[in-house]
């Protein structure tokens, strides 16, 4: 059991594939300070692949001449063996022939996103082709592909964090956007495998850093000169600006081979329902408006019936007071009548007892009488 044990582990060692792959990858993804083109697709990356080096290859001899595999000539002069710094010299040539033989002028790297490709370029510039196959596509209507949707040029990458992009875009942008260079531009960002990057704060800092080299930049969302494309994977910031990037469809090869006047037509039916759109969108805002002015005399008419109200109430508290003042003076008459009723009452009351004095004195009086009469009988 222990020697078949020990065969497995030594074949495992033998093979080692884990360790291969792994280096194997990490020679091969996309890193900062690469060149290139960033290519979308359908759920066939092999199929894109092979694809993508047909037609940049096909577009490439045509601006830059095939791709030349031979070695370079070695010096004909005859050299001494024995001699060792010759030889030196001539196996370094050698490792400097060969090592630039390996590298081609397209090669194929991991993105680090599914469904998107990257291809290395070298010695080439990948705007300048990507610009020119779109073009000749656009012309000749001609579909060359059946997996590639778009084809982005990367004419520069950095670190995808804030402080880096800003420090690269910096200097990056300038050709284009620093004074006394200016345009119209837009911005196409897109963020694949990452989440510190948000496409808000993104947009809005980079359109400060391009009006800042020159206040005549202005953004132009449906003609735009230029178009700032930044493409985020994981931790790479893939840069680029291009021309003709709505005449072009966005760069997509599918879309850019279609025929026009059905596009026009679709562009019309889009317009006028844009247009629908607008004219809706204008009747709710009078609607709107019209609620706003009736909410605004709903209100006036508050405030009016609210002040109105307030003076009623300002009336009615002056009447209570003015009641209060009535009911305090009709008090006092009372206090007063009842004194008047007092003072009346009291020459009554002496009348009375003068009458009285005056009854007792009558009395008084025809006692008298009575008196003497008793007295004038009783004379005779």
């Amino acid at each position: 059991m222990s020697e078949a044990q020990d065969s497995r582990k030594r074949s495992k060692k033998h093979y080692g594939g884990g360790q291969r792959s792994k280096k194997y990858k990490g020679s091969r993804e996309l890193e900062v300070g690469m060149q290139g083109i960033l290519i979308t697709c359908n759920m066939n990356e092999r199929k894109c692949t092979a694809e993508a080096f047909n037609l940049l290859n096909e577009y490439a001899d045509l601006l830059y001449g095939p791709e030349n595999f031979k070695e370079p000539e070695e010096s004909g002069g005859e050299e001494d063996d024995d001699d060792v710094e010759a030889a030196l010299k001539k196996e370094v040539m050698q490792l400097k022939a060969s090592s630039g033989k390996r590298e081609r002028r397209f090669q194929a790297m991991d993105s680090g996103a599914n469904n998107v490709i990257f291809i290395k370029t070298k010695n080439l510039d990948p705007d300048k082709l990507v610009h020119h196959i779109l073009s000749d596509l656009h012309v000749t209507k001609k579909k060359k592909s059946r997996v590639i949707l778009r084809m982005l040029p990367v004419s520069g990458t950095c670190k995808a964090f804030q402080e880096d992009m800003d420090k690269y875009l910096s200097v990056f942008l300038e050709p284009w956007f620093k004074a006394p260079n200016h345009g119209t531009y837009q911005i196409a960002f897109k963020a694949r495998n990452s989440s510190h990057n948000k496409r808000e704060d993104i947009i809005k800092t980079l359109a400060g850093l391009v009006g800042k080299m020159n206040p005549k930049n202005k953004v132009d969302l449906t003609t735009p000169e230029l178009t700032i494309i930044v493409e985020v994977i994981k931790s790479v910031c893939c840069v680029s600006v291009v021309r003709d990037y709505m005449l072009y469809r966005k760069y997509n090869l599918q879309e850019v081979t279609k025929d026009e006047g059905l596009k026009d037509v679709k562009q019309e039916e889009v317009t006028k329902e844009e247009g629908l759109k607008d004219v809706k969108q204008e009747e709710v805002t009078k609607e709107e408006g019209l609620k706003d002015v009736k909410q605004e005399e709903v209100t006036k008419e508050e405030g009016l019936q609210n002040e109105k109200q307030e003076e009623v109430t300002k009336e009615e508290g002056l009447q209570n007071e003015k009641q209060e003042e009535v009911t305090k003076e009709e008090g006092l008459k009372d206090v007063k009548q009842e004194e008047v009723t007092k003072e009346e009452g009291l020459p009554n009351e002496k009348q009375e007892e003068v009458t009285k004095e005056e009854g007792l004195q009558n009395e008084k009086q025809e006692e008298k009488k009575e008196a003497q009469k008793v007295d004038e009988k009783e004379q005779e």
